[in-house]
């Protein structure tokens, strides 16, 4: 900060995709300056209000420059999925240049964006890359906020939202195993607000950002299916079966549905928490709220992430 009444800057990754737009929509709301790294300069949906740097890790002079002046970095990129050359190592050695980026240049304060429940001893590459960042977050040398969220819901939602696609489209839902393997969903917004109240602390800590409700997949999906009228049978079929019935339906729409780390991650109870919630809102109003909506059409991971 160069002067006493210029607004505050953050950085926030991925400000035009879907976390990170409700956190530079909070920002904003407070007057702050908010700079995104970005690989899709043509999705801005503030009109010019949010300046757009490249997100290319390659080019650390470049990340330099965008971060000079900020006081904080909002990290929110991450890979759902290897996909061509993006590997979950890829992201974990991306990550490790922004973080020296910032460092590099005196940004004070990172908030990164983790997952509940990583492990360096993980049998999964999401789990296993995370805990490395998380490392690294706390090895910088600028005050930190972790954040764990585990799934996230809101309009832009994938997961929610797809499996409302399928209850409307298909007659039959596949459920891997028993289904009473649990997670608890935090709404976006939610975890916005988490995120901005942690880029204006001064202290480090590491927060499970979870929501209030804790489900069942087995009662997650029955809750959709109510919500949406869908006549669809519930089928409880193995593991494997059920990933490989998504994968061949994913062919079909162009898109990754579900990866066999996500089924051993939400089976395995990585999904939940042990802490008590900060997220307040509750899935299941949000869901019968949105119902009318909510499945209408398919949202392709893919197309969001690698156009």
């Amino acid at each position: 900060m160069s002067g006493a009444n210029m607004p505050a800057r953050t950085v926030v990754t991925g400000a035009f995709g879907y976390s990170g737009k409700y956190i530079a929509q909070r920002l904003l709301a407070m007057g702050e300056e908010v700079v995104t790294l970005t690989n899709h300069p043509e999705g801005d949906p503030f009109a010019g209000r949010v300046k757009a740097a490249p997100l290319n890790f390659a080019d650390a002079e470049g990340l330099r420059r965008a971060l000079e002046g900020s006081s904080a970095l909002i990290n929110t990129y991450w890979v759902r999925f290897p996909h061509g050359k993006v590997t979950h190592r890829a992201a974990v050695d991306n990550t490790r240049a922004l973080i020296a980026a910032a460092r590099a240049t005196g940004v004070r304060r990172m908030v990164h964006v983790s997952i509940t429940h990583p492990s360096l001893d993980s049998k999964l590459s999401y789990f296993r890359g995370k805990a490395e960042l998380e490392e690294a977050v706390r090895d910088s040398g600028m005050s930190y906020a972790i954040l764990r969220p585990t799934v996230l819901f809101g309009k832009e939602d994938i997961l929610v939202n797809n499996i409302a696609w399928l209850l409307r489209h298909w007659p039959v839902f596949a459920i891997p195993g028993d289904g009473k393997y649990q997670l608890q969903p935090i709404y976006v917004d939610d975890l916005a607000q988490l995120a901005v109240e942690a880029a204006h602390r001064g202290d480090s800590y590491t927060q499970d950002a979870v929501g209030p409700e804790i489900f069942t997949y087995d009662e997650l999906v029955r809750l959709v299916q109510s919500a949406v009228g869908s006549r669809a049978s519930l089928w409880h079929l193995p593991p494997r079966l059920v990933f490989l019935a998504a994968k061949t339906l994913g062919w079909t729409v162009g898109d990754v549905l579900l990866t066999w780390e996500e089924v051993v991650g939400l089976m395995d109870n990585l999904l939940v928490s042990e802490q008590a919630p900060p997220g307040t809102t509750r899935l299941s109003d949000w869901v019968r709220e949105h119902a009318a909506t909510l499945g209408r059409e398919y949202h392709s991971e893919i197309q969001r992430h690698f156009r």
